[in-house]
């Protein structure tokens, strides 16, 4: 959990960081350059009056960036709607990189493992095997250990502790997924209800202003479907993310299985 609220408090400050600097660079004045001194003659004002109108032209906003094209739809979605739905991809978001952290620092080479086990096995005996064990990170050298430590009570007492500490380390490599899952639900679900309580809206709009303006309509429609715009795109990239660790959870799940085989036959061949 504290390695979660880490995660969180730095996907925070440099999420709003980076915003607050290009929101500075955006107002910032640009520099006066040196004037030239230019002759006023009806060229020269057309050309001036042309480049003064290419300014001010709203299509130059799609050079701002992607950054400030969704700040702009964000806010005309409406900051109690679309809120909601940025803390759902923020905390997914947070949860998928302390899983993926937790599974890479998980992912052990199981022959190569399994090779110096056998080595400290046959060298050393089960106490250099334990020792080789506990210096090594990840849950299949924790099972090992754990049928090592059973090892003086017989090989169906190794087998039994193999199989139910498997189950334990199984469950935390798919610890916090029900999280990322439930975002990925909620993150439409909230775009959904955003987009009926704006179609509501735009309807009292409607019936205030007593015609169906195509203006009123388009605009209340336009912000009210925003939310459910913002809701998907958080759901896709979250299930993206989910369906890579579910991947690299069986990966790492079946590597296992295939290690604790190998590891019963090792031990019965230096029984």
């Amino acid at each position: 959990m504290k390695r979660l609220v880490a995660l969180l408090t730095v996907f925070g400050l440099l999420t709003f960081g980076i915003a607050n600097n290009a929101f500075a660079q955006k107002n910032q004045p640009k520099k006066d350059a040196p004037t030239e001194q230019v002759v006023d003659t009806p060229a020269v004002a057309t050309e001036t009056a042309a480049q003064a109108e290419l300014a001010t032209d709203p299509d130059d906003a799609v050079n701002q960036g992607l950054h400030y094209t969704l700040k702009d739809k964000f806010i005309q979605g409406g900051a109690v709607w679309m809120t909601p739905v940025l803390i759902c991809l923020i905390l997914g978001l947070a949860f998928v990189i302390e899983r993926i952290f937790y599974l890479n620092l998980s992912s052990v080479n199981s022959k190569k493992l399994l090779d110096k086990l056998e080595d400290a096995l046959k060298n050393g005996g089960v106490e250099k095997a334990k020792e080789l064990c506990r210096d090594t990170k990840g849950p299949l050298a924790a099972v090992f250990y754990q049928g090592l430590d059973r090892y003086d009570e017989g090989l169906d007492s190794v087998e039994k502790a193999v199989v139910s500490y498997g189950g334990v380390q199984m469950a935390k490599l798919e610890t916090n997924l029900q999280w990322i899952s439930l975002f990925i639900a909620l993150s439409p679900s909230l775009g959904f209800l955003g987009t009926v309580i704006g179609m509501v809206q735009a309807f009292d709009d409607i019936e205030r202003a007593g015609d169906i303006s195509p203006t009123i309509v388009a605009g209340g429609m336009k912000v009210a479907l925003l939310t459910t715009v913002f809701g998907l795109i958080s759901a896709m990239i979250l299930q993206v993310f989910y369906n890579y660790l579910l991947t690299k959870v069986d990966s790492i799940v079946n590597d296992m299985e295939d290690a604790t085989i190998s590891f019963m036959d090792i031990l019965v061949k230096n029984k």
